[in-house]
């Protein structure tokens, strides 16, 4: 087995600049709270604006979906769809993309509407890992995956994002022992695994995260 380090080394190489590119855009988010999103060649879709309102819709989206699924779902919704649409119309556009969990997913954006000062408000921490907690505790369908996936798009760079991928990764490489379910205890462990790589070869997490996806899928995405 190639060492992970190496493995990791390779994907700097090949899509660096791809990367580079992503956390910019996630930057321009926390910054300005405005981002143009370009992800090809990954995916054939033409460059679109988000929001930092956008954003937290896109991560209910990819719960137990994927981000190309919801990429294609937040160009079509567009930043004031998933600010004013009616429930009905945000169904049936999730729904017709094929999402299994249409109705839920529509039903938790509208009621996320009622959260945005707070997102705004967190979007200016410094600390990912305390607003983490906030988000949990506040935001229906934000586990700790879904918040740290949710910080790391808008701009911060100290939260790791555990899904199947990046767990599979620290799994295959004997990096965390073999788990079938991730409790916080869990996620934890593998996000101090992932810190401890991430701190060797120079990265942040959120870099790191863009790194090991791209290893698993062959794509940059969000």
């Amino acid at each position: 087995m190639i060492p992970p380090k190496e493995v990791i080394s390779k994907a700097i190489s090949e899509v660096g600049k791809y990367v580079n590119q992503r956390i910019q855009e996630f930057k321009n988010l926390k910054k300005q709270n405005l981002t143009t999103f370009d992800f090809r060649p990954f995916l054939d879709i033409d460059p679109y604006d988000a929001d930092i309102f956008s954003e937290a819709s896109f991560c209910i989206l990819t719960a137990n979906s994927s981000a190309a699924l919801g990429i294609k779902i937040q160009k079509e919704v567009g930043i004031k769809g998933f600010k004013e649409y009616p429930l009905e119309q945000l169904y049936e556009i999730i729904r017709k993309n094929g999402h299994r969990f249409a109705m839920q997913r529509a039903e938790r954006i509208i009621a996320l509407r009622e959260k945005e000062p707070l997102l705004l408000e967190l979007a200016k921490y410094e600390n990912g890992k305390e607003a983490r907690e906030i988000l949990v505790k506040e935001v229906k369908g934000y586990g700790y995956k879904e918040s740290s996936h949710f910080l790391r798009n808008i701009g911060f760079d100290d939260v790791a994002i555990i899904d199947r991928h990046i767990s599979r990764f620290l799994f295959e490489n004997g990096l965390v022992k073999p788990r079938k379910t991730i409790t916080k205890k869990v996620y934890l462990e593998c996000e101090q695994a992932l810190e401890k790589i991430a701190e060797d070869m120079g990265l942040t997490q959120a870099e790191l995260d863009l790194y090991i996806f791209y290893i698993k899928t062959k794509k940059v995405l969000k």
